[in-house]
């Protein structure tokens, strides 16, 4: 009980504590409502005399508006002269053009000479005004460095000019016009203005766009001599992307903000604005097309890949540039046929060139690849990737015409292409080329003053280019036609025929029978068989040291070693089994220097 008591006592304490601070607060309280009720009734006349000074103020400016006015309204036209001279200003556009749309009203209802002639000039001068204000802003969106990187990146006309332009474009638009209104004084010198106006938009955005593609056609020309010329003709399309997609924006551009945007005005503008970049793409391809000519043979891919590449623009070119500005010129249908023409000449110097080849330079040529077998391996991949310009060329060229020289009288194609003769004539012109190299090959290793080196430059040659054409796995497979297949397969053969007879035929020959020799089965016939046999084997392994066979590709040379072991090893056992039962020596392993099976092993080591 006592604790209890003890709580009880101590709530009643903290009990009478609160209610002292809350009768402290209460009396703060009221002190803080009394001063604010003093502040409140000091306040208050204050309040009342501004509000009566607000009417005031409100009363002087509304009474200063209709001063302004009445004022205006007896200046007349006076007013609105100094207006005019004084210009537009963007922020102010709507003054200027309410202006110059009471002037117009005030012709076309006042009938007093001296009205309408000044009234006439203060609109002509104010159409002047606007579309120098029209020049101004169109010079400030065309001006400037455009935007630099490695790739081409598009400089699209400013949003905040273009939201300036269209309300002054609108106005322009209605302006009066000798067509619209026949009897307006200053039709005529309103229309001059804004054609003016237009043409200087053309100029201007002509400019600008060739500024911003001028850099990357220059690239692509410069970079054309130190790349491959399937990646050139690639930058080159790119870039014919690139310009089409400017004109298809400045078309756009020109229907928004041309002041002038009739059919009788709009494409003599739009020609305007392409001059330029017509003029840069003349210049662009004239110089690939100078760089190309300064040698077909290093530069033919560039010619077909630039081909390709302007082919394919040219559906686009005739909507976009010649359609829509009403031309008859077609810039890019003159480089194609210029290009087109340096692509038809390589065929035929192609083809002149391996025959050439096939001469030879003097001195020995090795056994190893020969340059135009690779640059020929090379060019049949690199034409797959050209196949369309290719196709489209030897159709213009005609069948066989590509085999100038050699006695066939061109005829140039006739009627239209059905379907799949472009890969016809592909597939044609393929196999020309295979045979002209496989010739050249065979006329140079038969000038070889060893033969057997000879066998061997050819058989690499041919067993490279069976490798590198005639697997499914390669594209260029899908080129080959099946005569050319059979004649690759064909020559590959003979090669390994060729280099069998002047290696080791006379191996063979060595231990084969002497029948229309007397004595060709004796003793000293067998000895002497025996000696030729390990001379000629030790020659053809210095031979083979000295000229390696199929360097880089081991399967070949793994099945050609097989192929050499089938021919000599059992010929060479079954005469030495014969010389042995005939006892043709008491010391056989004088005359017998390796066993079959170390011969064997030293034919192998040859690969």
């Amino acid at each position: 009980m006592d604790d209890e008591t003890a709580e009880i006592e101590l709530l009643e304490q903290n009990l009478n504590k609160t209610r002292q601070i809350s009768q402290r607060m209460t009396s703060i309280l009221t002190s803080f409502d009394g001063r604010l009720v003093k502040l409140e009734k000091s306040i208050l006349p204050l309040y009342a005399s501004t509000q009566i000074l607000t009417r005031r103020g409100n009363n002087i400016e509304s009474a200063l508006q209709k001063i302004d006015e009445v004022a205006s309204n007896r200046e007349g036209i006076a007013a609105e002269e100094a207006l005019i001279l004084r210009g537009p200003q963007p922020e102010q556009l709507g003054v200027y053009t309410d202006a110059l749309e009471r002037l117009n009203a005030s012709i076309a209802f006042k009938s007093a000479d001296r009205d309408q002639r000044d009234t006439a000039r203060l609109v002509e001068t104010g159409a002047k005004k606007l579309a120098q204000l029209f020049t101004k802003l169109v010079a400030s969106g065309s001006s400037g460095a455009p935007l630099a990187g490695s790739d081409f990146q598009p400089s699209p006309f400013p949003q905040d000019v273009l939201v300036t332009l269209q309300p002054l474009i609108r106005f322009l638009r209605t302006l009066p016009l000798p067509a619209t209104h026949p009897s307006h004084p200053a039709g005529a010198a309103i229309l001059s203005a804004l054609k003016d106006a237009q043409r200087g938009y053309a100029e201007m955005r002509g400019n600008w766009s060739r500024k911003c593609l001028e850099t990357y056609g220059r690239r692509v020309v410069d970079r054309a001599e130190t790349i491959d010329g399937v990646s050139a003709g690639r930058e080159l399309r790119i870039w014919m992307g690139n310009l089409l997609d400017v004109v298809e924006e400045e078309y756009d551009l020109l229907n928004q903000l041309a002041p002038l945007p009739g059919p009788s005005q709009l494409p003599a503008t739009y020609v305007t604005l392409l001059t330029p970049i017509l003029n840069l793409f003349n210049t662009t391809v004239s110089s690939l097309s100078t760089l190309i000519k300064r040698s077909l043979h290093k530069y033919t891919f560039h010619a077909l890949s630039s081909y390709s590449a302007l082919s394919v623009s040219q559906d686009r070119w005739d909507e976009l540039i010649t359609r829509r500005a009403e031309r008859k010129e077609n810039e890019l249908k003159d480089g194609l046929h210029s290009i087109r023409a340096v692509c038809m000449r390589s065929f035929p110097e192609f083809l002149a060139d391996l025959k050439l080849a096939g001469l030879g330079r003097g001195g020995e040529i090795g056994t190893g690849l020969a340059d135009f077998t690779l640059s020929t391996t090379r060019y049949l991949e690199q034409l797959l990737e050209v196949r369309d310009a290719v196709g489209a060329t030897l159709m213009l060229l005609g069948d066989g015409n590509w085999k100038m020289g050699d006695g066939i009288q061109a005829k140039p194609n006739q009627g239209k292409a059905g379907p799949g003769s472009e890969k016809i004539l592909l597939e044609h012109y393929v196999f020309d080329v295979v045979s002209t190299l496989l010739a050249s090959l065979a006329t140079l290793s038969r000038m070889q003053k060893r033969p057997a080196f000879g066998s061997v430059f050819l058989l690499n040659n041919t067993a490279h280019l069976s490798t590198h054409l005639l697997s499914p796995r390669v594209p260029v497979f899908a080129l080959l036609s099946r005569p050319t297949q059979d004649t690759l397969t064909s020559g590959f053969r003979t090669a390994k025929a060729g280099y069998f007879d002047a290696n080791f035929a006379p191996l063979v020959q060595a231990l084969a029978d002497d029948k229309d020799k007397v004595g060709g089965g004796s003793k000293a016939a067998a000895k002497e068989k025996f000696t030729r046999f390990f001379d000629l084997l030790e020659e053809t392994k210095e031979r083979h040291q000295l000229a390696r066979v199929l360097e880089d590709d081991e399967d070949q040379r793994a099945m050609l070693a097989d192929e050499v072991v089938r021919l000599v090893v059992p010929s060479l056992q079954r005469f030495t089994q014969r010389m042995r039962e005939k006892e043709f020596s008491k010391n056989p392993s004088k005359y017998i220097k390796l066993s079959p099976e170390e011969v064997e092993a030293q034919i192998r080591s040859f690969y």
